[in-house]
């Protein structure tokens, strides 16, 4: 779909207002009642963008439990520094970490399973040092620790490994960085779930979205934080060069894991139905898709 023709098919929706400039955004927006279903905070450092979009869904307190065990799972995949946009910005993972304590969470855990060799992923990333300084047990992925589990929603896959202790945590937070990915078009929540499982990877890429949506039937977020401070915006999953990276200053926060992928795919000037995963997601009543159907709470922190 063209730009022009996704912007007309969307007129009136809050997802138009992310795409429109600021001044005619405002009068899509929905008043600032809490919860939202979708919240999008703009203009901020990391930290501050993590606390007022989860502070617009109602709080960590609504999604982490004082004793609860939580992974926040951020995209630590690949040997690149943050100014290369391949993986979740580490002021953002830390920031999240800190709010799961301040909930009460026993503890938290974080860790991925890297593409890139994960030990030079955790360090150049600055999301081991970052996560750790905010009381984090960051630690790398063994192989031992996946399960294999039936996957009764499945419609390619019928069972597959998943990682340990994403099945047995009380809380999942899912925490990926926006980026162009050259045979998915974009990674972001949805995609993120293949860092927590193993076997053969690569056979995910065949039959993408309906092997995708497969596997997020089995682990299911209580919260999406998708990363926008920094974008990849070509050259995908793993980037490189600065020239292919945009300064967004955007965190999205949401309860569905659906629409924070599709809000987040407006940024790459794309719509949900530009992204076949996203729409079989949709399909199987994993989220939703028509932004009108959500609250949605913009916050300027620049404003």
């Amino acid at each position: 779909m063209r730009r022009r023709d996704f912007l007309r098919a969307i007129a009136g929706s809050a997802l138009a207002a992310a795409l429109l400039p600021e001044e005619s955004a405002a009068r899509f927006l929905r008043p600032a009642d809490v919860p939202a279903d979708l919240a999008v905070a703009r203009n901020g450092e990391p930290a501050q963008l993590v606390q007022a979009a989860v502070e617009a869904l109602g709080g960590m307190s609504r999604f982490v439990s004082r004793g609860d065990i939580v992974v926040v799972k951020p995209n630590i995949g690949w040997d690149r520094l943050p100014e290369q946009a391949a993986n979740t910005n580490p002021e953002v993972v830390a920031e999240v970490v800190r709010l799961c304590y301040q909930a009460g969470a026993k503890k938290v855990l974080v860790f991925d399973h890297t593409s890139n060799r994960a030990q030079r992923c955790y360090l150049r990333s600055g999301i081991q040092a970052a996560a750790k300084e905010a009381g984090a047990e960051v630690s790398f992925v063994h192989e031992q620790k996946f399960r294999n589990v039936e996957i009764r929603e499945g419609v390619e896959l019928k069972s597959w490994p998943f990682y340990k202790d994403v099945l047995e945590a009380d809380v999942l937070i899912n925490v990926p960085i926006a980026k162009h990915h050259s045979m998915a078009r974009l990674t972001v929540g949805l995609k993120n779930i293949m860092g927590v499982i193993g076997g053969d990877r690569g056979a995910i890429h065949n039959h993408f979205a309906r092997k995708i949506v497969d596997l997020n039937t089995v682990v299911k977020p209580k919260l999406t934080l998708v990363d926008g401070y920094r974008i990849l915006r070509a050259n995908g999953p793993q980037g490189g060069s600065p020239r292919d990276v945009q300064l967004l200053k955007t965190v999205v926060a949401s309860t569905d894991r659906v629409a924070a992928d599709a809000y987040a795919a407006t940024w790459f000037g794309l719509g949900p139905q530009d992204l076949d995963y996203l729409v079989e997601a949709h399909r199987r009543g994993l989220g939703e898709i028509d932004f009108r159907k959500l609250k949605i709470r913009e916050i300027d922190l620049g404003s």
